[in-house]
């Protein structure tokens, strides 16, 4: 599961731009997050709403579309902020409204993997396998599963998050934030096209969890 969880993805990335962006504790708040959204995927497959997911080639296209829009949302956010020009020196920072980091990188980590349907159908195919065929609590194993699977990811997205920060730290980042926020966009763009063109293969041959 550990391999599972380091494997680069959007999640990952996420995590990453916005410890870059923000620091530590807006990639935590990312973090947190698509925490959460795997534990509403847990879930969802234990008690069968992923295979509906998985059966209904529309559901399957909708919720597709949805996340891609919203990849392509944090894409072009990304990219315009690396070729936005920086405030000439002297000059008063411009007035917003305030707003709360820490509840939006939260809720951009929470969409982005509750509107990725490949998520849902990793737990509904990768986690039964792990449930002992003998177990007399099926449900109840698959969920402790998914729940260790969440905390390792927590913890893994965590450690990201302490790296980052810290390299950032070290390099005074500046120098190379704008060329990472673009390619960071770029990537998000790349992620949102193969989100559209993946088609789903039916439902999986991993028995569901009783």
């Amino acid at each position: 599961m550990l391999v599972l969880n380091a494997t680069p993805g959007v999640d990952l990335l996420l995590t990453v731009t916005r410890t870059l962006q923000r620091g530590a504790r807006a990639g935590l708040a990312a973090a947190a997050g698509i925490s959460t959204g795997c534990v509403a995927h847990a879930l969802a497959a234990a008690f069968g709403l992923a295979a509906l997911l998985a059966l209904n080639p529309a559901a399957f296209r909708a919720v597709q579309v949805a996340g891609a829009c919203y990849l392509v949302w944090l894409g072009v956010g990304l990219a315009r902020q690396a070729v936005r020009r920086d405030p000439a020196p002297g000059a008063a920072p411009p007035t917003r409204a305030p707003v709360s980091p820490s509840r939006s990188d939260f809720r951009d980590g929470l969409l982005t993997n509750l509107l990725n349907p490949k998520v849902a159908l990793f737990f509904l195919a990768f986690l039964p396998a792990f449930v002992p065929a003998a177990s007399a609590h099926k449900t109840a194993s698959f969920l402790l599963l998914g729940a260790w699977f969440v905390a390792q990811s927590f913890v893994f997205l965590a450690l990201v998050v302490v790296v980052v920060a810290a390299l950032g730290r070290a390099g005074e980042a500046a120098a190379w934030r704008r060329p990472l926020q673009a390619a960071g966009g770029l990537l998000f763009l790349a992620l949102a096209l193969r989100l559209l063109t993946d088609t789903p293969t039916g439902a999986p041959a991993t028995e569901l969890p009783r």
